[in-house]
Order: C-alpha cells, then structure tokens, then sequence
C-alpha cells in the first residue's frame, strides 16, 4: 500500500507501508507510522524551514583559483580556546579536562555540528556467519564474515544488518590489534534474509557500501587502495598482516545509506521510526561511527582481537567518519584519519578547499541539521575541528592528505589533485589540539610551522604528512604504520597511556 504525506514545504513524501503482520493486526491506535522517505534535497529544504533558512549560499568552486587563496584563507583566525570553560574558567588541570570541559564540547558537537547518538539506540547481535583460511604475501590469515542484527523490536517497519570482515594471522599466539576501515566490508545476507532498505544504493551496490570519497572517487581509492601515480607494492592489508596485527572492513552503507533521502531509513530511520530527524538528531557521519562501535563491542567477545588495541582509519568521507568515531568512542586506540577535509579535521572556519556551504548544500546529511544554520557564519560556530582532534587526547591520531592545487589547464581552471580537503586546514587543526595533549602529558605535533610536502610529523602523539599523489590514501600507510607501532606493538603501555 502507498499513501501520500503532505509537508508544507510544499514537497510530497511517499511513504511506504512495510509493518510487520503483527503490527497489522493490532489496533489502529497502536500501529506505528509508515516510514517516511522524502526525496533528498526535500529533506533539506524541510531542514532549512525549521531552522528559518530561506537560502545557503553557493560553496566553493573546486576548479577555481580564487578558491585556493592562502592570503584570504584564515578570515576568522581566532579559534574556540579548548581550554575556556564556557563560564570563562582556564582549565589547568587534566581532572578538569576530563570531568568538565571535554563533556562541553562533546555536547557542542553533538548538538550543533554532527548531531546526538541517541541513548536509546537499539542493541546489536553479531553472528560469524562464514570463516575462511587464506594466505595473503606468503602470510596465512583467518577471515570472519560477520552481520550484526540490530534488534528492531521497537519498529519492525524498518530492518538494520550491519556488515563487517575481520581478517587476523592465522599463526598469532594470542590477541593482536585490530585496524578497522570505514568502508568495504560487504557481506552477502543468508538467503531468505530480506535485505533492509537502503534509498542510496546506487547500480553496481557502490552507494550500498557507503565508502565513497569525498568527492565521489573510486571504490578501490576510498577504501583505502592506490591512487593514479601510486607505485606498486604491499596493499594496506598486507602491510598490516606483516607487522602481526589484523583488519577489519566496516560496511557504513550497512549502518545508514549516503545520501538524505536515507535518512528515514538505516540505523537513523529505525530510531527514529521512520520519521523525519529533530535539528539535533545524528547524521550519516555520527551513525557509521556508531556502526564502528559496535564493532568494537563484538572484538571485546573475539579471542582473537585485542580489543584495547583497535584502532580506525578511513578516507575522505569515511575519513571524517573515522575521526567522529575515535573523538566519541574513547575505547579506540588509535586513528589514521585521511584527506578527511570539511566536515572532518579541517579547521570549518578557513576560506580554502571545500566550505561549510558546500557540505550544507550537497551533503547536509552527514551533519545535524543544525550544522546548516553555521552557512554565511562560520564565526558563530561554538567549536571547530581543533576540539574534535582535542576529543581523542591522549590517544594517538595521525593525519593525512595529498598535495596542493596542480597547474592551472589550458581554460584557466585549476587541477584540483587533493587541494579541495585542505591538508593545512588539518595541520592546523592539529596545532590547535596541542595544548590540550600538553595539558594531559602527551606530546601534540610539536611544531606549529606547516611542513614541506612528504615530509613526516611522527615524533608526538598528532601525527601529519602530505604526500604528492593526491586523493588517496595509500602513499602515507608506511608512515601511519611506524607511527603506530610504537603504540599498537605494546599493550601494557598502551593500556597505560589511556588511563591518564
């Protein structure tokens, strides 16, 4: 059956009506609403009325010069002081920090930029549905296909399986760190299983997998594979196998579709009983970092994992997903957070690469919906990324992007290479993270002087490199990976440095 539902935005939303039997035959007064899927910019303009918007400006333009100007890129240069109570006291002490001003700020983030996981978000049950021996580079490894059925008891309109790999060496004498990547990870459903609605799936299951780039890139580049120019060598999987730790793939399309007509569908729909979101409710980004979690949740019963040792990594868009998840979760170890851009490590406030603007007008449904009224005002924003990075202290997180805009082409646009994510906007984000590591007796970047192309930044606990190939992240896996070793390779210690 379809019914038609009115807004007075003047859009019409197509509801579907997809109860389970039992919810038919109760009472009328006792069955819940039809999920509702509104088209995706309707959602958007329904957004923007709540809040009061009549119109988001244009955002940057990617082939543009002006839109690589260094001079005019810092037009707010005064950041929100991670250190300031918002009654105006200094924080002097770690206890501070984490009694009372990292909730602060927690709160910001969650309210204003990428929305509130909901307290009552439904358990999930994993199951191993598949275990299979392989040998990847002469290594023998163990690979668990994995489901994780959120319990849906409380609308059963809606379904949510979310899909995941795990993969560890197979000759490992005991629990080993795990690496978990945003994307990837598809697992076939058991036949006769329904497969749950997913509105952003796109032809070949792409959008289904919820691991594309930041700018609509390859499979194979967002989850973590080659670029164009990236020499030949150990995939990522094989350069983690060689050091005896594990990976995962996170499925995110599995835990909430990319796009805003998904929204009443997905682990967002399902809390929300298929209704449309509140102005503080979570996005996409907040959503698949849940997905990570509860991944999380299932290592802390796998013998093989050493839960205290897993970290995240993801690219682009799954990049800032990743560093949603380490800021929020503080049970995650570690994160390679790469060319995450705006909306990720990217200081919001700086005029260079991808805008505000351009998030609220394509991708608005990775944020809150509050996030939209910050267009035009970027001053007026409570928090910046600095204080997401500042949320993971004093973990350890490593940032990474590509190179600055390439010559200008033959009509005069610019060739963009991996300028749009703004690897300075992150590095400054990192500096700005700074003093809250010092304050917690870890070491930031320990320089606040933006560092030659190539050139790595692994001496404290902020990492950072740009490399020269672009939009992906594999160039900078051997460097990540050094990195952490000094971590991952030393559980006791490890244990010790997230316990200050």
């Amino acid at each position: 059956m379809i019914r038609s539902v009115s807004y007075s935005i003047g859009v019409i939303a197509v509801a579907f009506a997809a109860a389970s039997p039992n919810a038919r035959q109760a009472a009328p007064q006792a069955t819940p609403p039809s999920p509702v899927q509104l088209a995706n910019q309707a959602e958007r303009l329904r957004i923007m009325k709540e809040l009061k918007i009549s119109s988001i400006p244009p955002g940057a333009v990617s082939s543009s010069p002006a839109t690589y100007n260094e001079d005019e890129a810092n037009p707010y240069p005064d950041l929100p002081d991670p250190l300031t109570m918002k009654n105006g006291q200094k924080v002097t002490t770690a206890a501070t920090w984490r009694n009372r001003r990292r909730a602060e700020i927690l709160e910001d983030f969650q309210r204003e930029i990428y929305g509130r996981t909901p307290k009552n978000a439904p358990k999930v049950s994993w199951k191993v549905v598949s275990t299979s021996n392989t040998v990847d580079a002469d290594i023998p490894t163990v690979t668990k296909q994995l489901l994780g059925y959120v319990d849906n008891s409380a609308y059963p309109a809606l379904s949510v399986i979310v899909q995941a790999t795990l993969t560890t060496p197979a000759n490992s004498k005991g629990p080993v760190p795990v690496i978990i990547q945003f994307g990837g990870g598809l697992v076939a459903l058991p036949e006769g299983t329904v497969a749950p609605p997913n509105p952003c799936a796109q032809p070949g299951g792409f959008g289904a997998r919820g691991g594309a780039a930041g700018r609509g890139g390859p499979p194979a580049t967002a989850a973590g594979g080659r670029g164009a120019g990236v020499p030949a060598g150990p995939t990522w999987q094989q350069q983690i196998l060689a050091k005896g730790w594990g990976y995962a793939n996170l499925n995110t399309g599995s835990v909430q579709g990319d796009c805003g007509a998904g929204l009443t569908a997905g682990i967002i729909g399902l809390v929300n009983k298929g209704q449309p979101r509140k102005l503080d409710d979570w996005g996409a980004l907040s959503a698949w970092a849940w997905g990570a979690s509860r991944l999380l949740d299932y290592f802390e019963t796998d013998k093989a994992v050493d839960a205290k040792r897993v970290g995240v990594t993801g690219h682009s868009r799954s990049g800032k997903a990743a560093l949603v998840a380490l800021a929020f979760d503080e049970r995650f170890a570690i994160g390679y957070i790469s060319s995450s851009g705006q909306g990720g490590a990217k200081l919001h406030r700086r005029k260079y690469g991808e805008t505000i603007e351009n998030v609220a007008n394509s991708f608005y449904h990775w944020m809150a919906g509050n996030y939209l009224k910050y267009t035009a005002r970027w001053d007026t924003m409570p928090v910046d990324s600095h204080e997401l990075i500042a949320l993971c202290a004093p973990r350890q997180v490593f940032l990474s992007a590509g190179n600055n805009p390439g010559p200008l082409n033959a009509d005069g646009t610019v060739s963009v290479n991996d300028a749009w994510v703004d690897a300075k906007g992150s590095f400054l984000a990192a500096v700005g993270a700074g003093p809250v590591y010092n304050l917690l007796a870890v070491k930031g970047l320990g320089t606040d002087v933006f560092p030659p192309i190539d050139t790595a930044i692994i001496d404290g606990d902020l990492g950072f490199r740009q490399h020269t190939e672009g939009h992906t992240p594999a160039p900078t896996w051997p460097t990540f990976l050094t990195f952490a070793t000094r971590y991952l390779d030393r559980p006791a210690a490890s244990a010790t440095r997230l316990q200050r």
